[in-house]
């Protein structure tokens, strides 16, 4: 990625999140956790256990995930803004496989571009339908064979729409005044992520963190294994716990790109805290709402489900990728139909859409409302035909 680009990105990312994401909010959430904790026996218990199985099936996963992608991606060091650049033609097809990667870096670098004035409003729309955010890693982890069919049809809707749109409009619709900076010198400097020491006493959970995980997963029971009852539990919930703490007193979250410029441990102990924040506020919710109703979501939305695509699109529609996690949390955990994972996954657009209400809001609304399309064709048209 070139260096203007990604020095445009971080300080698009850096601004959004000084303006618009206080940390407050973090540790608001946080305190709740503990009052929850603290509440009653039973919703303690509940607490627990949604902590525990989201850091032992869930964190572990992702944090392996991350590696692996974020190695990759170091050792190839492709210049993607300049691949895109270099195919004028193809740019919503180069914009939609930078979009299908997972996280938001890919669709950040497209989203830079088409604010620099170098890539067409098809393309922003291709990338912007293609991506899933940081929803992808978790998809990934949990359920491999939904994320390849999420991501693959999310590429060819993603392909196909931008390349109608550039045909219908023509490739200056919308193109913005090429800018080599668009934000000048207004915040070039970052910030560490992680609070000193954090990330240290994180990665030493880990390990043994992902054996626990990977002895669940193949139906083995760890606690009779160590020898230890309840080990697991407690392993599970302090390992989430010690996740929520650093995300709450953390600096704001910065993805893929902007976060390049940390070291790999930083990156992933960051964004797998972010993750994690977010699954455990769905595993939780779910949980409650179960046992204050005494009713399954999953029973209770299948009565919904024609509306569950079109709920999906509107929860794509809100920035950022927090709410996005929340319902691949639910599809993961049978309360939603794949019909509406697509939807939403089309409809979302992840932390990329950040940069571009910042810097083009016009063509960022009209281009969040234009992934409406596709969403809403790909989701009930899986719905009617296979659910």
């Amino acid at each position: 990625m070139t260096a203007l680009a990604l020095r445009s990105a971080r300080s698009i990312q850096a601004l959004w999140a000084e303006r618009f994401a206080p940390n407050g909010r973090k540790l608001l959430i946080a305190l709740l956790l503990v009052a929850l904790f603290g509440s009653s026996p039973d919703i303690r218990g509940l607490v627990m256990q949604a902590m525990a199985d989201a850091y032992l099936q869930v964190t572990v996963f992702v944090a392996v995930t991350l590696a692996i992608f974020y190695s990759v991606e170091r050792g190839l060091n492709i210049n993607l803004g300049e691949v895109m650049a270099r195919n004028v033609r193809w740019q919503p097809a180069v914009a939609a496989l930078l979009g299908a990667l997972p996280g938001c870096g890919g669709a950040i670098v497209v989203v830079t571009q088409y604010t620099r004035g170098y890539a067409s409003f098809g393309a922003l729309i291709s990338v912007l339908v293609s991506t899933m955010g940081d929803a992808a890693f978790l998809l990934i982890a949990r359920d491999p064979e939904s994320a390849l069919i999420v991501v693959s049809i999310s590429l060819v809707a993603g392909t196909i729409t931008g390349m109608i749109v550039d045909r219908l409009h023509g490739r200056d619709f919308m193109r913005m005044k090429m800018d080599a900076d668009p934000l000048g010198a207004a915040c070039r400097t970052g910030r560490g992520l992680l609070p000193p020491g954090g990330k240290v006493l994180w990665l030493s959970l880990l390990f043994p963190g992902t054996i626990l995980g990977a002895m669940i997963a193949f139906q083995a029971d760890p606690d009779a294994v160590i020898g230890i009852p309840g080990f697991t539990l407690w392993f599970g919930f302090a390992g989430a716990a010690l996740s929520i703490l650093l995300w709450a007193i953390s600096a704001n979250h910065v993805n893929a790109l902007a976060g390049q410029h940390e070291d790999m441990g930083t990156r992933i102990t960051a964004d797998t805290n972010f993750v994690t924040a977010w699954v455990v506020m769905a595993f939780l919710t779910y949980e409650i709402f179960v046992y204050a109703l005494g009713v399954d979501i999953g029973t209770l939305f299948h009565a919904w489900a024609p509306v569950l695509p079109l709920a999906a699109i509107l929860i794509g529609f809100i920035p950022g990728c927090g709410p996005q996690i929340v319902v691949t949390t639910l599809y993961l955990a049978g309360a939603i139909p794949l019909s509406a994972q697509l939807a939403n996954g089309i409809a979302n657009d992840g932390d990329a859409l950040f940069p571009a209400i910042a810097l083009a809001p016009r063509a960022a609304i009209l281009a969040t409302l234009y992934s409406a399309i596709p969403a809403g064709i790909v989701g009930y048209g899986w719905f009617f035909l296979f659910e």
